[in-house]
């Protein structure tokens, strides 16, 4: 896969010295970054695929969680936590964040949680619970490993605010081409769909960055993102995958640069062709060359003021099963079936009924006169980022996904009516009661589109938009 050329370009532009590219205005920006290392010291069972047989076995490349704090001008602060893990669940989620504002006064608007989705890392709490199983003591090993992360995740942010220091942002858009479609090309049949330019489906190939400099210009964070699950990798290495790989080679650049990536809207996109080592660090090495050469060219500066919003609207999920059905699902002779009703059973005996909605968590961030950074739970499907640039502004819209709670899949309506594992099938290894109601894309977009008009009208920046209707 990989070509000489490439190779040869890549390396010049990782030993050609730190960059140094700085914005053409200055601001009275602070940043802090920190990073605390979560692998697994136990051999955890591993997250990401039914298939699991065993626990891991060993590790190819450490996990990390790295955080990235924000006090603009008026000392308003925010902080980006992202994580080398395949998910993290509510419960965890809104016990960092209960914490985060206990000890550091950061409101809930403030956080954003974020997970690169690796396959190669361990089971976090809950988190796609009815998949696994687990004996006694795996399951104590992994609830073990959910508390010290919340205590690790705690701890990360307060260092992070302790090396608050003067800083310059910035931000622009590269690519990234691997990300292929998985529900409209048969993953043997990719190599030659590509060399034939014939792949089919949706795809966002845009590489979101935001730089951050000392006063000096040198380089010290940057965040970036890229639409694509992280499934190369499938054996039993703890491994960041791709991701963990972009962020190990734009850390080369040099050894103060703290690099943090953010899941986009990769719902329904593979790196393909895949499930090889060679191929992980190769798609790596690709999306971090799109990074350096977005820091390495003029970038958008940004301005003065950040603006932060935080909803959760009440997602509805389709015709709820009943307790007699439940009950006969205990006896399926899939176990997951059985497992996932046995979990809804004793739901509906600790709180009477199943409850018809989701809490659903939408999140905006605008920074400054930049870009709008919009932030949804789940494992969301691409169609929303690329709906969302084009009715947002695509020069001004970074949309995340993967953030706060992933709970499900999160399909477009498009997905929804298509059906398959993205369209409700997955549900059953979230231990949902059903696939998402009909309107499940209307009411994300809708709460996206007012969340975006708070922040940019609290930035005093213009938010011309297009029509939101599905």
């Amino acid at each position: 896969m990989c070509c000489g050329l490439f190779s040869l370009c890549f390396l010049v532009c990782l030993t050609a010295g730190p960059i140094q590219s700085r914005p053409t205005t200055v601001s009275r920006w602070e940043a802090g970054t920190s990073r605390v290392k979560i692998t697994p010291t136990k051999h955890l069972w591993m997250s990401g695929y039914a298939s699991r047989t065993h626990p891991a076995e060993g590790t190819l490349i450490d996990l990390w969680a790295k955080a990235l704090v924000l006090q603009d001008p008026s000392g308003r602060q925010a902080v980006l936590v992202t994580m080398d893990l395949v998910g993290i669940p509510r419960g965890l989620s809104r016990a960092v964040c209960h914490e985060l504002q206990a000890k550091y006064g950061f409101p809930r608007e403030a956080i954003i949680l974020g997970v690169s989705h690796t396959h190669t890392g361990p089971v976090v709490g809950s988190n796609l619970q009815p998949m696994y199983f687990l004996n006694e003591q795996q399951q104590r090993d992994v609830d073990a490993y959910a508390r010290h992360l919340q205590e690790n995740l705690v701890k990360l942010v307060g260092q992070a605010r302790q090396n608050l220091r003067p800083a310059e942002l910035a931000w622009g858009n590269g690519k990234g081409t691997f990300a292929v479609n998985r529900r409209n090309n048969r993953e043997a049949d990719v190599p030659r769909l590509r060399e034939l330019g014939r792949l089919n489906g949706p795809v966002d190939h845009d590489v979101p960055v935001l730089s951050v400099r000392d006063m000096e210009g040198h380089l010290r964070a940057v965040v970036f993102a890229y639409a694509c699950h992280g499934t190369v990798l499938d054996f039993y290495q703890w491994s960041g995958d791709y991701p963990g790989y972009a962020q190990l080679a734009i850390e080369k650049t040099d050894p103060g640069v703290t690099a943090l990536f953010l899941a986009g809207c990769g719902g329904d996109q593979n790196p393909l062709p895949r499930r090889s080592v060679a191929l992980a660090e190769h798609y790596g090495r690709e999306l971090a060359h799109g990074v350096v050469e977005v820091l390495s060219a003029p970038m958008s500066p940004i301005g003065d003021k950040l603006a932060m919003t935080y909803t959760e609207i009440p997602l509805p999920f389709a015709a709820l099963p009943t307790r007699e059905q439940l009950s006969q699902q205990t006896h399926d002779k899939n176990r997951v079936v059985a497992r996932r009703a046995q979990l809804l059973l004793t739901q509906i005996q600790k709180d009477g009924i199943l409850s018809p909605t989701y809490p659903y968590p939408v999140q905006a961030w605008q920074l400054g006169s930049g870009p709008t950074l919009v932030a949804l739970g789940g494992e969301v499907v691409v169609d929303y980022s690329l709906r969302f640039k084009r009715e947002l502004g695509r020069d001004r819209t970074w949309v995340a996904a993967y953030t706060n709670d992933v709970m499900a899949y999160i399909p477009s309506r498009r997905v929804l009516h298509e059906g398959g594992y993205e369209g409700g099938g997955a549900m059953l290894y979230y231990g949902l009661p059903s696939p998402w109601g009909d309107k499940v894309e209307e009411r994300i977009v809708a709460a996206v589109h007012k969340c975006v008009r708070q922040v940019r009208e609290a930035a005093g920046v213009s938010n011309p938009t297009r029509s939101s209707t599905p």
